[in-house]
């Protein structure tokens, strides 16, 4: 059993070794590999000439409707409580049960619709997350009535 374990850690010794030389030649550092990630999971929401930024959910739907930006849709108005439009294409889905909708959510409906919610409120529905604004303050008011024109980029 001794000698198993003495050829498993000397077989080991190279790798970690390699490891080792790949880590010191790397300029990432945590700090960097943080803020590259969240560069990436990152957007701007235009609406009315006034920008919003949002934060992306990290999981493919939200990666994949990040390869799709920069956007610019008219966004319908449905139920005093949202504004939507359909993508040219599917994207990856999970819904799930959100139960509550908060006002900056951004979610995908369905695998095609994308919907930005305005208020708050309790829901049946089931949505896969793409990300949230970090601050929804005058959304609703900025969205007003009816179909706006909003911009998606990165």
């Amino acid at each position: 059993m001794k000698k198993f374990f003495a050829a498993v850690i000397l077989s080991l010794v190279p790798c970690s070794l390699f490891l080792t030389a790949c880590g010191e030649n790397s300029q990432a550092t945590p700090a960097t590999v943080k803020q590259a990630a969240q560069v990436q999971r990152s957007l701007t929401i235009q609406i009315n000439g006034k920008n919003f930024s949002a934060a992306l959910e990290d999981n493919p739907s939200a990666r994949a409707f990040a390869e799709r930006l920069p956007l610019e849709v008219n966004m319908i108005e449905l139920n005093g409580n949202e504004k939507y439009f359909y993508l040219d294409a599917d994207l990856p889905s999970d819904s799930v049960s959100v139960e509550r909708i908060h006002a900056g959510d951004l979610m995908l409906f369905g695998s095609n619709c994308v919907v930005l919610f305005y208020k708050d409120f309790a829901t049946s529905y089931t949505y896969t997350r793409l990300g949230k604004l970090n601050d929804p303050a005058d959304l609703e008011k900025i969205l007003g009535a009816g179909t706006v024109r909003v911009t998606f980029k990165k």
